[in-house]
């Protein structure tokens, strides 16, 4: 049983889970390969979201559902959607499939335009469940499921889920609003895609901005040719001491096991995964899981 949940409690704000955010984002490369990542170049569409009152419950949950589930290239599932009261958002029985049963929160009922939302994290669950890919942790699971959704195209609606005003008090999933923001820009970046036009919450555009500012960072570090000149200067003066920098930076200096000089580690800016590259000046590197060329001033 998963849970995903509503409304209700302080809303956390920043990038409190980003090692593990950029964990899951490593392991879904590793798991899909970076051909199979990207196989998932089309987001949900916002069209297939909408659900009104005027819609019949069950056949529009249903097919919201159905529509979940083939953003999530998962074909040969097939959800069942109930309603009833409970705390969470949504849950889900991860069982043998292909059908698997998801209960709903009774307020979805009338409050139909999230529930997009929280099938998207369930059918992430299913997802991730038939991949066999699972952190050890249940908060870290979470986090991963998250992840999964919104990398892959259908957890925008997680964050455009995300509501924080004088009326309204809401957010869906485990990630903050920034953290959905950064991952989603890590996904614009890898298709050339904007999701800013899909966003109906003022709230979770602003996220977006956010996680974005941070996403755009990832490409502007040194060893990478596109880090400003004080991180360039940082990076210079670590590299002459050898060892790792004292100013936090995730690039860690080593001497190479025969005796041919320094090599810098550090983190791909697209799938995290670390390189080693060796310490002689301009050249490019080539991420061996996401297979992203890098120009890089070592």
């Amino acid at each position: 049983m998963t849970e995903n949940r509503g409304p209700g409690g302080p809303i956390e704000h920043g990038f409190p889970h980003l090692a593990t955010v950029r964990a899951s984002i490593t392991a879904l490369f590793r798991r899909l390969s970076a051909d199979g990542i990207r196989a998932y170049d089309t987001s949900f569409a916002p069209a297939d979201a909408a659900f009104d009152a005027t819609d019949d419950l069950h056949l529009g949950a249903q097919r919201v559902a159905a529509a979940t589930v083939r953003a999530l290239r998962l074909p040969d599932a097939r959800m069942v959607v109930s309603f009833r009261a409970m705390e969470q958002a949504a849950t889900v029985e991860l069982a043998a499939g292909p059908e698997y049963f998801v209960e709903v929160n009774d307020r979805f009922r009338t409050h139909r335009r999230d529930l997009a939302a929280a099938l998207a994290h369930e059918v992430a669950h299913v997802l991730l469940h038939r991949l066999d890919l699972r952190f050890p942790g249940t908060a870290e699971n979470e986090i991963l499921t998250d992840t999964a959704a919104a990398y892959l195209g259908a957890g925008w609606l997680l964050l455009d889920a995300y509501r924080e005003d004088a009326l309204t008090h809401q957010r869906f999933g485990y990630l903050t609003p920034e953290e959905f923001g950064y991952v989603l820009a890590k996904r614009a970046a890898l298709f050339g895609e904007d999701p800013a036009p899909w966003f109906t919450s003022p709230q979770a555009y602003e996220a977006y901005v956010r996680g974005r500012a941070l996403a755009g960072r990832d490409h502007r570090r040194a060893p990478l040719t596109a880090a400003g000149p004080l991180a360039r200067r940082r990076y210079a003066k670590a590299r002459r001491a050898g060892g790792d920098p004292a100013d936090g930076s995730a690039y860690r200096f080593e001497q190479q096991v025969d005796g041919a000089g320094l090599r810098v580690s550090f983190p791909c800016p697209v799938c995290a995964q670390r390189l080693r590259v060796p310490v002689r000046g301009r050249l490019r590197a080539r991420c061996g899981l996401c297979h992203t060329v890098l120009d890089c001033t070592t």
